[in-house]
């Protein structure tokens, strides 16, 4: 995470997760909550704290959904779309440097192997529940 902190946590005062956040919400233009979680991997507390610390530094902000007004979803305000303009080139320099050194057929390969990844963590069993959570609990015991 050195890059990140060096060049984009202290120049932008954000954290980690308030990035992961803006940057999902800029590039999707809205997003609600469990979304987020979904799309990053954070746990909802921390996806929770970095809502409130965007939504209080005025960079996100809170609509009702016209659809579904019971529904929230978030947006970018002026000055987070602002701040997601000037961090995605970094984000896209830093992806193209990670994969410079790869041939074609390697990133292929790469990408092949990182949907295989992604489809196995999206995964649901018949009643919607994540295969990933119920074969990696603890207490779980193997079929055989």
């Amino acid at each position: 995470m050195a890059p990140f902190s060096t060049f984009l946590a202290h120049e932008h005062r954000i954290s980690l997760n308030e990035f992961r956040v803006l940057m999902q919400i800029g590039f999707y233009r809205s997003a609600a909550s469990h979304e987020l979680v979904e799309l990053t991997g954070v746990n909802p507390m921390s996806i929770s704290r970095a809502v409130a610390t965007l939504e209080k530094n005025g960079r996100v902000v809170t609509v009702t959904d016209p659809a579904n007004r019971r529904r929230k979803r978030l947006t970018l305000t002026a000055e987070g779309e602002r701040l997601f303009r000037a961090m995605r080139p970094a984000t896209n320099l830093v992806a193209e440097f990670l994969l410079s050194r790869l041939k074609p057929h390697e990133r292929a390969t790469l990408d092949h192997i990182l949907r295989t990844l992604i489809a196995t963590l999206e995964a649901k069993d018949e009643q919607g529940r994540s295969l990933f959570l119920e074969n990696t609990r603890l207490d779980h015991q193997p079929e055989e």
